[in-house]
């Protein structure tokens, strides 16, 4: 019985919570509360803990909760019950924006809109690269180092682009990025 309350009571906290985490949390309680399965001080525990781990909190208070009723299969049917009208809803918003998308209109949009997200995300790239190579100090003045390193992650990028025949994933460039900022900075 309480693997059936554990996964109704958070199935109604993932359908009637909006606003986000802090907004679900009353909502968490009531339901919490109303089950009996925690006290107040206990509850506030939780969501300090919630808050603290990586995740979301509505998933996190749920799996705590869970776990603590029921162990692990409490904690799973906590969580999936948190979680499933979260995911009902954007399966079907997808298979509707499917259909959606291949509206002519909403293509010539989406062409429309593209070439403005390559610019913001370009005028971005551009401005942070000018803020940190020659704005460094709010005046105009050339960090030398910087702009070295800024080239230097240019022709390795451009270098891997050659050989390789493939573009260098963000994830790599990142790493990169940091094994030199590390050699030049933090020697």
């Amino acid at each position: 019985m309480i693997y059936l309350d554990l996964f109704m009571g958070f199935f109604k906290v993932g359908c009637f919570a909006f606003g986000g985490a802090y907004g679900a949390i009353p909502l968490i309680q009531e339901v919490v509360m109303s089950y009996g399965w925690i006290n107040d001080e206990m509850f506030a525990y939780f969501v300090a803990v919630s808050e603290s781990t990586p995740g979301p909190i509505m998933v996190n208070l749920a799996t705590y909760i869970g776990s603590q009723q029921a162990g692990f299969v409490g904690a799973v049917l906590a969580t999936l019950g948190v979680v499933l009208p979260s995911f009902v809803i954007i399966l079907v918003l997808t298979a509707l924006l499917k259909t959606f998308l291949k509206n002519p209109y909403v293509q010539a949009v989406i062409h429309g809109i593209k070439p403005c997200i390559i610019g913001i995300v370009l005028a971005t790239g551009v401005y942070m690269i000018y803020k940190n190579c020659f704005l460094r100090t709010g005046a105009f003045a050339p960090d030398y180092i910087t702009i070295a390193l800024t080239v230097a992650l240019f022709v390795v990028s451009y270098a891997y682009r050659k050989i390789k025949k493939k573009p260098l994933s963000p994830i790599m460039l990142i790493i990169v990025s940091a094994v030199m900022g590390v050699a030049v900075y933090g020697v």
